[in-house]
């Protein structure tokens, strides 16, 4: 299996195929490379180069204890982009991954990035504060923590199941394939990746981040998702960027890469061609 050692020691699992311009996919939390099979394999017939990791702790990847932040998470992206000397690339985040993105292009700069898509990404910022008072308290934040720490096999079956892909809603017609790998995933990483990485996904502010990219950005969100709630992300991450365009999906769940992949691979072609 391809991967690479980063400078604390941690080996970072990594596909990548084919050839042209490269499209590099980061995962959402708990989630793994694989998430994105769907898409990878889409631009793949497109003519296109396609990378995707798994974050540290997740997946394949080294189930380290230390370094489940974004700073880590941006440097393991940049040191995956340099081991590959990739140029002109195209990053792709969904919901973690996209603050992974943001955060990465703000840190190392833009000499190897054409362009960004967040797809219902955790930017600007999750939690609830005096100055982001439309945020979710960090009550709901130590529930998630609880349920990885004592119930976490369960707890990645109600939550694909439930709320992540829209299955709760009236009329939805769950698809068990699709929830077990969810759980499949969620269950291949370390619980302690997954317990600090709440932390980060929900606490980062990405403010200054997203102020700091020029590169052409789409910002890609459901107003129905019930995990990144659409009025305090995508709408004020498109503000913020210089360069960015909103793009809102009536209905969409959090989970749209996977379920509405059709809508969303189009789309995506289209921003990257434009």
């Amino acid at each position: 299996m391809p991967t690479i050692k980063v400078k604390d020691g941690t080996e970072i699992f990594y596909k990548d195929w084919g050839s042209g311009q490269p499209i590099v996919f980061s995962h959402g939390w708990p989630l793994s490379a694989d998430d994105w099979d769907t898409q990878m394999l889409f631009f793949l017939s497109k003519g296109f180069r396609v990378i995707a990791h798994d974050r540290r702790g997740h997946g394949r990847s080294t189930q380290t204890a230390d370094g489940h932040d974004m700073d880590h998470y941006a440097d393991d992206l940049a040191a995956l982009t340099a081991h590959l000397d990739l140029k002109n690339a195209v990053h792709v985040g969904h919901s973690t991954g996209g603050g992974e993105v943001v955060h990465y292009i703000a840190r190392h700069g833009e000499s190897r990035v054409a362009k960004a898509a967040i797809i219902a990404a955790v930017p600007p910022l999750m939690v609830k504060t005096p100055a982001n008072p439309g945020g979710l308290p960090k009550e709901v934040f130590d529930g998630l923590q609880a349920q990885v720490a004592t119930n976490r096999a369960q707890f990645y079956r109600d939550l694909p199941a439930g709320p992540f892909y829209g299955y709760n809603r009236p009329g939805a017609k769950p698809s068990e394939g699709i929830i077990q790998n969810w759980w499949r995933q969620g269950m291949m990483g370390g619980a302690k990746a997954h317990y600090d990485g709440i932390v980060a996904f929900s606490q980062t502010d990405f403010t200054e981040d997203l102020k700091k990219i020029t590169v052409p950005a789409l910002v890609m969100h459901g107003d129905d998702d019930q995990i990144v709630p659409y009025a305090d992300s995508g709408p004020l991450s498109a503000k913020l960027l210089k360069n960015g365009t909103l793009k809102t999906y009536k209905g969409f769940p959090h989970g749209m890469p996977t379920t509405e992949a059709e809508t969303i691979n189009a789309d995506l072609l289209a921003f990257i061609k434009s």
